[in-house]
């Protein structure tokens, strides 16, 4: 029973690190099941006996591509002087990251479009949306904001940022959104 188990998960491994890089490089519309299965090299009828369907699919590979981007961004703002410069050093690999690349077009690009707009936000909320709040409280119980309600300040810089990351991964500059970010966190510091 133990090699069945291991077999299944290194086929479904393979089927989504297959169409990681399909849906990466040549964006969902263009990736056909059967090329999923084909550089994955299993037959197309295993690609469906692990997903429905090529949606399912891109859900999982949008899942995977949040979580190790989720992780990235944790990573890179950990070295920060306080809370809120560690908002803007998570936010800037979140946005180099998306900018260009298969992040890009499976996280900014396709993903709205497949999943739709209530479903990519409910997954990104998982691994990103719950991030700023959760820092914004910590800079408050620090003292480095003043303290006010946390959901509705949350919420408009998660709509800049994913507004700023969408707008970089269509060809904006993403330093010009990340500077322009740093600005708008510093506009939160309490002056002594």
């Amino acid at each position: 029973m133990a090699k069945q188990a291991e077999r299944r998960t290194a086929t479904r491994a393979a089927i989504l690190g297959a169409a990681t890089d399909l849906f990466g490089t040549q964006g969902f519309a263009a990736t056909s099941v059967d090329q999923i299965a084909a550089a994955a090299g299993v037959a197309k009828g295993a690609v469906y006996h692990h997903f429905p369907t090529k949606e399912a699919v891109f859900e999982a590979v949008f899942e995977e591509a949040s979580e190790i981007l989720a992780r990235d961004v944790m990573t890179a703002s950990r070295d920060a002087r306080d809370v809120l410069a560690s908002i803007g050093l998570g936010t800037a690999a979140y946005f180099e990251a998306c900018s260009e690349g298969p992040n890009g077009r499976i996280i900014l690009g396709d993903g709205p479009k497949v999943l739709g707009w209530e479903r990519w936000r409910e997954i990104d909320s998982r691994y990103f949306g719950a991030l700023i709040p959760r820092a914004l409280g910590i800079a408050m119980d620090q003292g480095t904001i003043a303290r006010q309600p946390v959901e509705p300040l949350g919420r408009l810089l998660l709509g800049a940022v994913t507004e700023a990351a969408v707008a970089g991964a269509h060809g904006g500059d993403p330093r010009a959104y990340v500077a322009a970010l740093r600005t708008l966190l510093e506009g939160l510091r309490v002056r002594p």
